[in-house]
C-alpha cells in the first residue's frame, strides 16, 4: 500500500512540474510576440511636418513673403505672408518645379496639376489643378495673407498626385479669373519660392 500512495504521488509531481513547464513556454512566447509588435515601425500617417518656402521678388518686382506649410493628421494647411504687392486681387499657385532662377519665374513650369484637370477655383466640379490656390487681397501698403487647408496635398509622402516638395509657389501680377485655360489669365510672375525640403 505505501509502495502505491509512493507511486502516485512521484506520479503527481511529474505531472505537475509538466504543466509548469508547459505554462512557462507559453508565457515566453507570448513575452516575444509583443517585443515583436513593439519593434513594429509606428503609423506615420498622424506624423506632424512643416516646410517654410521663402519668397523671392521676380519680374522687377518687391513681391516677397513667407509661406508655411504645416501637416497633421494628413491634413496640409498653408499659411502665406506676402509684401510688396499692388493694391487688389492677385492668383496664387503651385507651379510644376522648385526652380525660381529665371528672372520672370517661369522655370517653375506651368500650374501643378498630376490629375491631368482643367484649369478653374478650388473644388470645382468641373475640375481644377492641384497648384489652383486661388487669389489672395492686397491691402494699400501691399500686404496680404491667405490660409488653406486641404487633405488633396501632403508634405513628403509616396503619392505624387498630392506631394508638395519639389514643386514651387508663384505669385502673380494679376487676378486668376478661374477659366481661362491652362493659367486663368492671371498675369506675370512677380514673386517666386520653392517648396524643398
Amino acid at each position: 500500500m505505501k509502495r502505491i500512495l509512493f507511486m502516485i504521488a512521484v506520479l503527481t509531481m511529474i505531472i505537475n512540474t509538466s504543466c509548469k513547464n508547459d505554462k512557462k513556454e507559453t508565457k515566453m512566447e507570448e513575452s516575444t510576440e509583443m517585443t515583436d509588435s513593439d519593434m513594429k515601425s509606428p503609423d506615420t500617417s498622424t506624423e506632424e511636418k512643416k516646410v517654410q518656402v521663402t519668397l523671392e521678388p521676380k519680374s522687377n518686382s518687391q513681391v516677397k513673403g513667407n509661406v508655411v506649410f504645416y501637416q497633421e493628421n494628413g491634413t496640409v494647411t498653408m499659411t502665406a505672408v506676402i509684401e510688396g504687392l499692388s493694391e487688389g486681387t492677385h492668383a496664387i499657385h503651385i507651379h510644376e518645379k522648385a526652380d525660381c532662377s529665371s528672372e520672370d519665374g517661369k522655370s517653375t513650369g506651368g500650374h501643378w496639376n498630376p490629375t491631368n484637370q482643367p484649369h478653374g477655383k478650388w473644388g470645382s466640379s468641373e475640375g481644377y489643378h492641384k497648384g489652383d490656390i486661388g487669389n489672395l487681397t492686397a491691402d494699400s501698403n501691399g500686404n496680404a495673407t491667405i490660409t488653406m487647408t486641404t487633405d488633396e496635398w501632403c508634405i513628403g509622402c509616396d503619392d505624387s498626385n498630392k506631394d508638395i516638395i519639389g514643386k514651387a509657389i508663384i505669385v502673380h501680377e494679376g487676378t486668376d479669373d478661374f477659366v481661362t485655360q491652362p493659367t486663368g489669365d492671371a498675369g506675370g510672375r512677380v514673386s517666386c519660392g520653392g517648396i524643398i525640403k
